[in-house]
Protein backbone atom coordinates (compact mmCIF):
# COMPACT_ATOMS: atom_id res chain seq x y z
CA UNK A 1 0.00 0.00 0.00
CA UNK A 2 1.17 3.11 -0.88
CA UNK A 3 0.94 6.37 1.63
CA UNK A 4 -1.39 9.14 0.58
CA UNK A 5 -1.57 12.42 1.94
CA UNK A 6 -4.65 14.05 1.49
CA UNK A 7 -5.37 17.71 2.76
CA UNK A 8 -8.78 19.01 2.44
CA UNK A 9 -9.56 21.92 4.96
CA UNK A 10 -11.39 21.93 7.84
CA UNK A 11 -13.72 24.80 7.89
CA UNK A 12 -16.01 24.16 4.08
CA UNK A 13 -19.13 26.39 3.92
CA UNK A 14 -21.81 25.21 1.77
CA UNK A 15 -21.76 26.89 -1.64
CA UNK A 16 -18.30 28.10 -1.43
CA UNK A 17 -15.48 25.68 -3.82
CA UNK A 18 -12.61 24.75 -2.08
CA UNK A 19 -9.57 22.55 -3.24
CA UNK A 20 -8.79 18.97 -2.22
CA UNK A 21 -5.34 18.07 -2.49
CA UNK A 22 -3.57 15.18 -2.55
CA UNK A 23 -0.01 13.42 -2.44
CA UNK A 24 0.52 9.40 -3.70
CA UNK A 25 3.59 8.06 -3.12
CA UNK A 26 4.60 5.58 -5.98
CA UNK A 27 8.10 5.08 -7.69
CA UNK A 28 6.04 5.36 -11.35
CA UNK A 29 8.47 3.93 -13.65
CA UNK A 30 7.45 4.69 -17.42
CA UNK A 31 8.86 1.72 -19.16
CA UNK A 32 11.19 3.43 -21.31
CA UNK A 33 14.27 3.47 -19.00
CA UNK A 34 17.31 0.49 -19.84
CA UNK A 35 17.70 -1.84 -17.18
CA UNK A 36 21.41 -3.07 -16.32
CA UNK A 37 21.19 -6.26 -18.80
CA UNK A 38 19.93 -4.16 -21.74
CA UNK A 39 16.15 -4.65 -21.91
CA UNK A 40 13.51 -1.99 -20.79
CA UNK A 41 12.62 -1.59 -17.30
CA UNK A 42 8.54 -2.88 -16.99
CA UNK A 43 6.17 0.30 -16.99
CA UNK A 44 4.78 0.83 -13.74
CA UNK A 45 2.63 4.07 -13.34
CA UNK A 46 -0.70 5.41 -11.95
CA UNK A 47 -3.10 5.01 -15.10
CA UNK A 48 -6.11 7.15 -13.11
CA UNK A 49 -7.12 8.91 -10.69
CA UNK A 50 -11.39 9.47 -9.44
CA UNK A 51 -12.76 10.96 -6.71
CA UNK A 52 -16.76 10.09 -5.99
CA UNK A 53 -19.02 12.25 -3.52
CA UNK A 54 -21.66 10.30 -1.94
CA UNK A 55 -21.46 7.69 -4.98
CA UNK A 56 -21.51 10.52 -7.88
CA UNK A 57 -18.03 10.80 -9.40
CA UNK A 58 -16.99 14.62 -9.37
CA UNK A 59 -13.57 14.29 -10.88
CA UNK A 60 -11.46 12.09 -13.01
CA UNK A 61 -7.98 11.94 -14.44
CA UNK A 62 -6.16 9.28 -16.62
CA UNK A 63 -2.39 9.41 -16.44
CA UNK A 64 0.56 8.71 -19.31
CA UNK A 65 3.50 7.72 -18.01
CA UNK A 66 5.16 11.53 -18.42
CA UNK A 67 3.84 12.21 -14.92
CA UNK A 68 6.39 12.39 -12.28
CA UNK A 69 6.91 10.33 -9.59
CA UNK A 70 4.43 10.36 -6.37
CA UNK A 71 1.86 12.30 -8.27
CA UNK A 72 0.26 15.59 -6.49
CA UNK A 73 -3.38 16.35 -7.90
CA UNK A 74 -5.51 18.89 -6.97
CA UNK A 75 -9.03 19.82 -7.96
CA UNK A 76 -12.07 22.28 -6.84
CA UNK A 77 -15.41 21.23 -5.27
CA UNK A 78 -18.74 22.69 -4.10
CA UNK A 79 -20.97 21.23 -1.85
CA UNK A 80 -24.03 22.04 -0.41
CA UNK A 81 -23.72 19.25 2.27
CA UNK A 82 -21.41 16.96 4.47
CA UNK A 83 -21.22 13.53 3.14
CA UNK A 84 -18.40 10.93 2.09
CA UNK A 85 -15.58 11.55 -0.20
CA UNK A 86 -13.92 8.51 -2.09
CA UNK A 87 -10.41 8.75 -3.80
CA UNK A 88 -9.22 6.17 -5.52
CA UNK A 89 -6.20 5.34 -7.77
CA UNK A 90 -5.54 2.86 -10.25
CA UNK A 91 -2.53 1.20 -12.11
CA UNK A 92 -0.47 -1.07 -13.42
CA UNK A 93 0.27 -4.49 -12.08
CA UNK A 94 -2.99 -4.71 -10.53
CA UNK A 95 -2.36 -1.45 -8.09
CA UNK A 96 -5.88 -0.04 -6.63
CA UNK A 97 -5.83 2.22 -3.60
CA UNK A 98 -8.52 3.98 -2.11
CA UNK A 99 -8.84 6.28 0.57
CA UNK A 100 -12.45 7.57 2.04
CA UNK A 101 -12.83 11.05 4.19
CA UNK A 102 -16.12 13.10 5.32
CA UNK A 103 -16.21 16.28 4.60
CA UNK A 104 -18.37 18.44 6.70
CA UNK A 105 -20.17 21.52 5.36
CA UNK A 106 -21.57 24.44 7.70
Amino acid sequence: MARVLINIPRNIRAGEAFAIRTLIQHGMESGYRPDGAGGVLARDIITSFTASFEGEEVFAVELSPAVAANPFITFTLRLQGSGTLRLRWRGDDGFDQSEIRQITVT
